[in-house]
């Protein structure tokens, strides 16, 4: 089976001080495992983005390169990002890091402090709409298959956010993998050493491999 290429979503919060060298290491380990990647790039909070133009910069980096031979792989804002991606194009498969995957939720309860609602204009009862597209709890099912990694002990996207949200899009009919990993903080996704990348590499493998 033809591999397809592994599109990469950093995370921050959305906010420019964070940019794609946070999935370099990631995108260097499959690579030298010969897989075809792209390390992307998007307006965020302070150059630009927001709604729309954080999400239409993703768009326009899927279709320069075919969604059929797409998976997406996003960390905590990347994971939303990643999933959302994923839904609007019917792409092979996504995956979700962490992820940002309740923005309603996120908002209301200040994950992230105020960055959801600066990244889509509003609190959930201004601009609802907004929350309605662009949160993929939102969204179930998908309609691809997905695996969702979250540590128990990350004190930054709570790790109730990708159980519900796995629990839902279950119930909505997705096919959709948990790995929950016992003692795990939010950071050790991004590094390719630690149990949860191997989660994420086990899953393209079987898969792709």
């Amino acid at each position: 089976m033809t591999r397809p290429l592994v599109m990469l979503m950093h995370g921050g919060f959305w906010q420019a001080a964070y940019d794609a060298r946070l999935m370099d290491a990631l995108d260097e380990d499959l690579r030298q495992d010969g897989w075809r990647t792209r390390n992307i790039e998007y307006r965020r909070l302070g150059n630009g983005g927001g709604w729309p133009a954080t999400f239409d910069d993703l768009l326009a980096e899927v279709d320069a390169v075919g969604s059929a031979s797409v998976v997406t792989v996003g960390h905590s804002a990347g994971g939303q990002l990643a999933l959302w991606a994923a839904a609007e194009r019917g792409l092979a498969g996504a995956v979700s890091q962490a992820g940002v995957l309740d923005l309603r939720g996120a908002a209301t309860n200040r994950v992230g402090r105020d960055t959801v609602q600066r990244l889509l204009g509003g609190m959930p009862d201004a601009v609802p709409e907004r929350y309605a597209a662009a949160s993929p709890l939102e969204r179930v099912p998908l309609g691809l298959p997905q695996l969702v990694v979250h540590g128990d002990r990350d004190d930054t996207v709570p790790v109730a956010m990708s159980r519900a949200y796995v629990e839902a899009g279950r119930a909505a009919g997705d096919v959709v993998e948990y790995v929950e990993l016992a003692g795990v903080g939010h950071y050790e996704h991004i590094d390719p050493s630690s149990t949860a990348w191997a989660a994420v590499r086990a899953w393209l493998d079987a898969r792709w491999g």
